[in-house]
């Protein structure tokens, strides 16, 4: 049995789980706070949830990054897991991602894996996930690997590539336009939060008629939860530099203008410098100004086809393969016995 912690920020984390655990041959339970998915076969673990609007020393003096105390949500939450590792005794324990889950499961001796992040992870509360880790989980190549990584993260570190629900699909033929009308450019916002107003979005339009924009997510965008049709069919997608936005870029094999949004630790910024190094993606810093729109689009649209590089679509089995071999070897109880 294998337990897989997922944060409830966004929906990339669940989505990765989802691919990994769908390759592993034995059970697999995820732990969450998020909806249970309703397409989702193995066991469930519902957490409650531990926001606090005047939390009293979250971060244990900057040791962690989110134990608030007295906190009836957060006790719970913990509580819950514990019991389940008591119960279930798994394997191992995979954290996607919470260094206090993480923590949790080794102080009860369970082996553990984390999935890394890129961006400056270097903090007090950061180090001790990665140091107690068995393994890291690193979603992005080992080509371009996150700078400042210490000799002993990198060691025990697999880099899959990036990671998504669609590797592996046949793509179907992009069109190319049969006229200038008919480019079409997508902009993916997620669920994840972004910051982008509506009128900057219309300003973008405005200054390019000759695209035509289709909006995923967002205030005024419409949610899709299978935009793979819509990813393939574009001439260029406008996204942010969440790892699981990017994966999905890389699987349809279309042509990005990244755009990073603010994130704890320069997580997206941090992605953004590896996809602006490697030419795989038309990167800015901020939302481009109306006139640069029209040569942005263009230039994004002519790059060349590199995305390979990012993700050759076996990321999640090979994950899985880990996982597979670090639960290996030991013997999972019957039921839980009381103690």
């Amino acid at each position: 049995m294998i337990g897989y912690y997922v944060h409830h920020q966004g929906r990339g984390h669940l989505h990765r789980a989802q691919c990994i655990a769908a390759r592993v041959p034995g059970p697999v339970t995820l732990i969450s706070s998020l909806p249970r998915p309703a397409d989702w076969p193995g066991p469930w673990v519902d957490l409650p949830a531990d926001a606090a609007s005047d939390p009293l020393d979250p971060t244990a003096k900057g040791r962690l990054h989110w134990v608030p105390l007295h906190h009836r949500g957060h006790r719970e939450r913990m509580g819950i897991i514990a019991d389940w590792i008591r119960c279930e005794e798994p394997d191992l324990f995979v954290s996607d991602v919470s260094v206090e889950t993480a923590a949790l499961a080794r102080l009860m001796g369970i082996p553990v894996v984390v999935a890394a992040m890129r961006g400056d992870r270097h903090d007090e509360a950061h180090r001790l996930g990665y140091d107690l880790a068995d393994a890291l989980l690193a979603p992005w190549p080992g080509s371009l690997p996150e700078p400042g990584w210490p000799a002993d993260w990198l060691a025990k570190t697999l880099h899959t590539g990036g990671i998504s629900r669609y590797d592996g699909r046949t793509r179907p033929t992009r069109q190319d336009p049969a006229s200038p009308a008919d480019k079409e450019v997508v902009v993916m916002l997620g669920a994840g939060g972004n910051g982008l107003g509506a009128e900057r979005l219309r300003e973008a339009q405005r200054a390019t008629p000759e695209w035509s924009w289709t909006v995923l997510g967002g205030p005024d965008g419409s949610w899709v939860d299978e935009p793979w049709p819509v990813l393939c069919r574009a001439h260029v997608v406008i996204t942010h530099a969440g790892q699981n936005a990017i994966a999905e870029c890389a699987a349809a094999r279309v042509p990005a203008l990244v755009i990073p949004q603010d994130r704890p630790h320069g997580e997206q910024h941090a992605t953004a410098r590896a996809l602006r190094s490697s030419g795989l993606a038309t990167v800015r810093d901020v939302w481009p100004q109306p006139d640069q729109w029209p040569g942005l689009l263009e230039e994004a649209a002519g790059r060349p086809d590199r995305w390979d590089h990012w993700s050759s679509g076996d990321g999640a089995l090979r994950a899985a393969g880990l996982l597979t071999r670090l639960s290996s070897g030991t013997s999972r109880p019957d039921a839980c016995v009381p103690r």
